[in-house]
C-alpha cells in the first residue's frame, strides 16, 4: 500500500484528489498519511476528517517522514519545482500538479534529478490517460484520418476568485489553462518547433479572495504552434471566456477529421469524419465520470507493477518551454524557436482502450 503525503490543501485537493485518494484507500492501494498547508486552518479541517493523519509543521518535515512513500504537490505554481525536487531527493515518488516549474532552468533540474532518483516523477496534467484521448490517439497513430496537418484547441473560463496568486507572476492563463491543450496537441502531433503568440492582460483588475487586486499575469492568449513540415495548430485560452459550445480539440488530417467534445480534462467523447464514408461518427464517452486526477491512480499502479508512467516529465518540460516561448514571442513580437523534445506517448502499460460506442450521422439524409 502506497502511503501518500499531500502538500497544499486548497480546492484542488479538497475536491477531486481527496475523492480519488478515498477510492484508493477503499481498494487497499494507497493511504493518506500526512498533509501540510501554510494555512493551518485548512490543515486542521482536513485532519478533523482523518483522525490518524499526521500534520507536520513544514513541507520539509512532511517530505522527510518515514510513513510517506509518495508526495503530492498541489501548492501554488511557483513552489512546484522546489517541492518536487525535495521529494525526489528524499527518495519519494512525486506527483506534481501543472506546471512542473515556472522557469526552464528549474524544470531542467527537476528532469535531470528524476532520471537518477529512486522514486517516479509524474507531472500533470493527466489528460492523455483519458479513454477518449487514448482512442483518438490510436486513430491518429493508425493513420485513420491521414496525416494531421492542422489543429485547433481551446480551454478557458471567467477565472478563479479563490486565490490571488493566479494573477501574480508565476500564475496566469498560460500556466494554468493552456498547458492542457498544449499537452494534448503535442501528444497527437509531436514536439513544437517554433511559437508565435499574442499574450496579454485584458482585465487589469479582478476580485480575488474578496478584494479587488491588480492583475500582474496574463489572462488572455492566442498561441500559434509550428510543428514542422507545414503542420500548424493554434490554442485559444484565457480567464476571459464566459461560455463556449465548440469542440475542445479539432484535428484536421489529409483523410479525415477528429473532434474531441467537452474539454480535454473532462472529455465527452469524440466525433470522426472520414473520406471513406463521408459521415460523422459520434463515439460516446466510455467513462463519463473519468477524473482528471487519474494520474495519481496511474502513479500508484506503476509503483505496484514496476512500470514506467505514460506521463513523462520530458513532455511536461516541453510544454513549459512552449509556454515561456509564447510569453517571449508576445513581448518581443517575433517567432521563438523551441529546443526540447520528448518521447512519443507509450500506452502499453495501460489496459487497451476498447471504446467503440458510436452513432453515425449522414448529412446527406438529414
Amino acid at each position: 500500500m502506497l502511503r501518500i503525503g499531500v502538500l497544499g490543501l486548497g480546492s484542488v485537493f479538497l475536491g477531486p484528489y481527496r475523492q480519488l485518494i478515498r477510492q484508493l484507500e477503499q481498494s487497499g492501494q494507497a493511504r493518506l498519511t500526512a498533509a501540510f498547508d501554510i494555512d493551518r486552518e485548512k490543515t486542521a479541517a482536513v485532519a478533523a476528517t482523518h483522525p490518524s493523519l499526521a500534520t507536520p509543521a513544514t513541507a520539509g518535515e512532511l517530505i522527510a517522514r518515514d510513513d510517506v512513500d509518495a508526495v503530492l504537490v498541489l501548492t501554488s505554481m511557483n513552489e512546484h519545482a522546489e517541492l518536487a525536487q525535495a521529494g525526489l531527493r528524499a527518495g519519494k515518488h512525486v506527483l506534481v500538479e501543472k506546471p512542473m516549474a515556472t522557469s526552464l532552468a528549474a524544470a531542467h533540474e527537476l528532469l535531470q534529478l528524476s532520471k537518477r532518483a529512486k522514486g517516479l516523477l509524474v507531472c500533470a496534467p493527466h489528460i492523455v490517460l483519458s479513454p477518449t484521448y487514448r482512442a483518438m490517439h490510436a486513430e491518429v497513430q493508425a493513420g485513420g484520418i491521414g496525416k494531421v496537418v492542422l489543429a485547433r484547441a481551446r480551454y478557458g473560463w471567467a477565472g478563479p476568485w479563490w486565490g490571488r496568486w493566479f494573477y501574480r507572476p508565476g500564475g496566469g492563463a498560460l500556466f494554468d489553462l493552456a498547458v492542457y491543450n498544449l499537452k494534448s496537441l503535442c501528444g497527437f502531433m509531436g514536439p513544437v518547433q517554433r511559437v508565435s503568440a499574442m499574450v496579454g492582460t485584458a482585465i487589469p483588475r479582478r476580485m480575488a479572495e474578496g478584494v479587488e487586486i491588480d492583475v500582474l499575469a496574463d489572462d488572455n492568449a492566442q498561441v500559434l504552434l509550428d510543428f514542422g513540415e507545414s503542420r500548424f495548430a493554434c490554442i485559444t485560452t484565457g480567464f476571459t471566456m464566459q461560455k463556449y459550445r465548440s469542440p475542445a480539440i479539432e484535428l484536421y488530417g489529409t483523410e479525415g477529421v477528429l473532434q474531441m467534445l467537452g474539454d480535454d480534462w473532462a472529455p465527452q467523447g469524440y466525433e470522426r469524419w472520414g473520406k471513406e464514408r463521408e459521415v460523422w461518427e459520434f463515439h460516446e464517452e466510455s467513462e463519463p465520470q473519468w477524473p482528471w486526477t487519474v494520474g495519481l491512480r496511474h502513479l500508484v499502479e506503476c509503483v505496484a507493477a514496476g512500470t514506467r508512467p505514460v506521463n513523462q516529465p520530458e513532455h511536461a518540460l516541453h510544454c513549459l518551454e512552449v509556454i515561456l516561448a509564447a510569453q517571449t514571442s508576445a513581448r518581443e513580437g517575433r517567432h521563438v524557436s523551441v529546443e526540447s523534445g520528448f518521447p512519443a506517448l507509450d500506452f502499453r502499460s495501460l489496459p487497451p482502450e476498447t471504446n467503440d460506442h458510436r452513432r453515425r450521422h449522414d448529412p446527406r439524409t438529414a
